[in-house]
């Protein structure tokens, strides 16, 4: 049974009879960005070089054949990117949002936390020193590399017994350590092999595919129902460690494993399409800025502003002239850092005009 009541603070709610409620205005934000999402991608479906969009797709659906080019450019190019654009985006974003509820830090990110940096180091060891492995073990390097650097934070900051300040504070000296050996491993192999990784480390949709599409999705899934599952301990971490084991939140096994989750979904995006600089700070911040929320409903608003701004971002990099190809992560920069600023200067100017 679904009932509207109103929460503590006058806000009009959904509310289940097992006690889950939904804050509507929160709602509302995930059909309008749900809907932008979908927006945005008939838009870039339409995009690029070869003249196709939105209704050769819908015709391709209904069993209509395109010219080979088309189709290509449709089915090979523009829709895998998509897809792995919007699956990467959101868990990014995902990852940023986790982690800033539990260092209690706005500024949390999965590359502040040295696990982009470990995922990375462990891709290029594989590259560098094993060219010849299968493509299929890519993401498994890259799992077991952020999960390596999210197991010795944990052991170095002693569990429950350290606060989230303890955590972003390791990071950084790990990510610090990790960026040294990433930058050794781009100076001292040849130059093919810097230029390709230089290119990589940057975020690149170039090469998405329906394979690695399939490749990524199983991770993106566990990754995604498991912090799901546990979603609703974070908002008794935004009120600080003290107080989450005040109220009986089992700090010492929760803490952990929501932190094991948000690797395996930064891990996972980089494996797809590189490091995706500063999207786990933007767009969580972003997402509040449309409905603030706490909890699940947080998660679920980061998530798909995260995915919004990769296929806006890839979007703009293909309606570029074709001489110039600039990497999804720059794009993102350039797409998110002005709304950032001007989400930053609106909240600022509604402070001072509050009595």
């Amino acid at each position: 049974m679904i009932r509207r009541a109103r929460a503590l603070d006058g806000r009009s709610v959904l509310r289940l009879g097992n006690g889950f409620q939904i804050r509507l205005h929160n709602l509302a934000a995930a059909l309008a960005l749900g809907l932008a999402c979908l927006a945005l991608a008939a838009l870039a479906v339409s995009i690029g070089a070869q003249e196709v969009g939105l209704a050769d797709l819908l015709r391709s659906l209904t069993g209509e054949p395109l010219d080979p080019a088309s189709a290509y450019a449709l089915w090979t190019v523009r829709l895998p990117r998509i897809v792995v654009g919007f699956l990467a985006g959101w868990a990014v974003a995902l990852s940023g949002a986790v982690l800033q509820s539990l260092a209690r830090n706005p500024l949390a990110d999965p590359g502040l936390f040295g696990l982009n940096q470990g995922s990375m180091v462990a891709i290029m060891l594989l590259l560098v020193f094993l060219p010849a492995a299968p493509r299929e073990i890519v993401p498994l390097a890259a799992l077991l590399g952020g999960l390596g650097v999210g197991l010795l934070l944990i052991w170095l900051v002693g569990g429950a017994r350290s606060g989230g300040l303890a955590i972003l504070l390791m990071g950084l000296a790990v990510e610090t350590v990790l960026s040294a050996i990433t930058s050794i491993l781009i100076l001292y192999t040849p130059p093919e092999t810097s230029y390709g990784l230089s290119a990589w480390l940057a975020g690149s949709l170039f090469q998405a595919s329906w394979s690695g599409a399939a490749a990524f999705a199983p991770w993106f899934a566990v990754g995604v129902i498991g912090i799901a599952v546990f979603g609703r301990s974070l908002a008794v971490y935004d009120l600080g460690t003290d107080m989450a084991r005040a109220i009986g939140e089992p700090v010492t096994r929760s803490r952990p494993v929501i932190f094991v989750f948000a690797v395996l979904m930064s891990s996972t995006a980089v494996s797809a399409v590189g490091p995706l600089t500063f999207l786990g700070v933007l767009a969580p911040h972003l997402a509040a800025f449309v409905s603030p929320a706490t909890g699940r409903a947080r998660l679920v608003l980061s998530s798909l502003m995260g995915g919004a701004l990769v296929i806006a971002a890839d979007g703009l990099l293909r309606g570029l002239p074709s001489t110039m190809a600039l990497p999804i992560g720059l794009a993102i920069t350039l797409v998110g850092v002005p709304l950032f600023m001007i989400t930053l200067r609106l909240r600022t100017l509604r402070r001072l005009q509050a009595p």
